[in-house]
């Protein structure tokens, strides 16, 4: 359970991440190739599916990670960045505009990954230290 709660943390930061380099990287990329406009990346639907991917993907992980170093504030910190991104892909555009969807799905990515780094980090001291809580099971 160890490792799959380590895996869970950096394939949300990952994912997030992915996140991030859509909105600022792809519109970049169109002006240089446009030709990439065709797929399916371009789409509204991207967004969305990729929200869909991070939700249950940062849950579980922080779940994990909390139950292990019961530090919540790190919870808490995903739980923001959670509602901001999913904020981000049902009312951003129609709201905030395009530039400011980008700017909400960019600040929640980043506290989502950040949360992570800290729930992975947290995970990885709590792993080895002699806690004498975990030594009496």
């Amino acid at each position: 359970m160890k490792l799959l709660s380590l895996y869970a943390d950096k394939l949300a930061i990952s994912l997030s991440m992915l996140c991030v380099l859509h909105c600022l990287a792809l519109p970049l990329l169109l002006v240089i190739v446009p030709s990439l406009a065709v797929l399916p990346m371009a789409q509204e639907s991207f967004h969305f599916w990729m929200v869909m991917a991070v939700l249950p993907t940062s849950i579980y992980a922080l779940t994990l990670g909390c139950k292990k170093h019961r530090n919540y504030t790190v919870v808490s910190y995903g739980l923001v960045g959670l509602a901001t991104l999913l904020a981000a892909a049902l009312f951003g555009e129609h709201l905030l505009g395009e530039i400011g969807e980008k700017l909400l799905t960019t600040v929640g990515a980043t506290i989502i990954a950040v949360a992570h780094v800290k729930n992975f980090s947290l995970c990885r001291s709590h792993d080895k230290c002699a806690c004498p809580s975990e030594q009496a099971s």
